[in-house]
């Protein structure tokens, strides 16, 4: 059965880094997902700068945009209030700006599950106090 989701960075940085110690998990997820998976700037920069020192990574990266495999299916222009709120929300955790954007696009993609590494979005809820819907080990 196939998904639809929402990438965050880890799992990104998982599948294109072999020496990630999440890489053969994320491969095994991904097979069971529906492409497009839905993407959002800060979240491609987290993973850029992540594997910037890694040779060609970031080409690959924007491959995989450019491919169709990650679609940019957000804007932060229009959404900006509901990121600022989020980020409040939880600045004890604190939230990053592409963790605000990810849970941001779980309320407007509620369709998707949220393909993550990150143990922070078992904590966070959508604006109708709603757990997030995760693909996450």
């Amino acid at each position: 059965m196939t998904r639809a989701a929402i990438v965050d960075t880890g799992p990104l940085v998982a599948a294109l880094d072999r020496r990630d110690a999440a890489h053969g998990w994320v491969g095994e997820q991904l097979k069971a997902l529906a492409p497009p998976l839905l993407v959002c700037e800060p979240v491609l920069t987290e993973v850029a700068y992540l594997l910037g020192r890694r040779p060609g990574q970031t080409d690959v990266l924007l491959g995989l945009v450019s491919s169709g495999a990650l679609r940019v299916a957000w804007s932060l222009d229009a959404e900006v209030e509901a990121v600022r709120g989020l980020m409040r929300k939880y600045a004890d955790q604190p939230m990053s700006l592409a963790d605000a954007c990810v849970v941001r696009m779980a309320e407007v993609f509620d369709d998707h599950a949220v393909f993550t590494l990150d143990t922070d979005f078992a904590v966070y809820r959508t604006s109708r106090n709603l757990p997030i819907r995760l693909i996450a080990p």
